[in-house]
């Protein structure tokens, strides 16, 4: 008898087999009956009946999706290759399956599209500056072309702008420009700040005629430090002349 039940016994295991199913917690199970969508079941333990049931595992994790390089011309008129990476998840398993063939194609086919589009509409500057409001740019887009397939996108980087070689030559030879105009200014201001100190002291000295005795005297002493051997001693040769004038006028 035992051995007459063994052929039965093993199409229970089998029917077990086939109709248990354990789904982990990041995963759901769209289930179709006879070709009709019943819903999505999961996670943990679902029972699939066997031949009338089919099911899809959907998983529910942020999924990191890598866009390739595209070849991209700015408003501008400058050709660049840019790429970027999306995040996004699913949120409804069950639009992600009936709603499009393949979900994960069509996000990175809409994505690359969009990437080019969205670049293609700012200037070669604004991409390089503003890439903050490029990522939300494309974020927003994405989010709402997905949103009927239950897909919710949470953020895009744009990773990498690659430039003709021309066009690298060209930025560093204006980065220069502007630090050297920097320069010129900077030092353009101080000499002027300069030029009005000096104007200011002349003035004080104008009206305090000692002043400048005590800065010559404050200047030998500067000229007669420790360690030198020589003393030089500054003579006002305006003033000796003006006396040898005013002598010969006496005369």
């Amino acid at each position: 008898m035992l051995f007459n039940l063994l052929p039965l016994v093993i199409i229970v295991i089998l029917l077990l087999v086939a109709m248990v199913k354990v789904l982990a917690e990041y995963e759901r199970a769209v289930v179709f009956r006879l070709g009709r969508i019943i819903g999505a079941k999961g996670p943990g333990l679902i029972i699939i009946i066997p031949v009338i049931d089919r099911f899809v595992r959907v998983p529910l994790r942020l999924v990191t999706l890598d866009v390739p390089s595209q070849d991209v011309i700015t408003k501008d008129n400058v050709s660049v290759k840019v790429n970027a990476v999306i995040y996004f998840r699913v949120l409804d398993p069950v639009k992600a399956i009936i709603e499009v063939e393949d979900y994960l194609f069509a996000t990175s086919q809409l994505a690359q599209t969009t990437l080019r589009s969205v670049c293609g509409s700012v200037e070669l500057d604004d991409l390089l500056t503003h890439r903050d409001e490029v990522n939300s740019r494309i974020q927003a887009i994405l989010d709402e072309q997905t949103d009927p397939w239950g897909i919710k996108v949470s953020n895009v980087e744009v990773k990498h702008i690659d430039l003709p070689q021309e066009m690298q030559r060209a930025m560093a030879q204006q980065a220069e420009a502007e630090r050297e105009r920097r320069a010129k200014v900077i030092r353009a201001e101080a000499e002027f700040q300069a030029a009005d100190r000096l104007a200011q002291a002349a003035e004080i000295i104008g009206r305090h005629p000692s002043a400048l005795q005590l800065r010559y005297l404050q200047t030998l002493t500067e000229l007669s430090g420790e360690g030198k051997t020589a003393t030089i001693i500054p003579l006002p040769l305006g003033d000796i002349m003006g006396l040898f004038g005013k002598g010969k006028t006496g005369e």
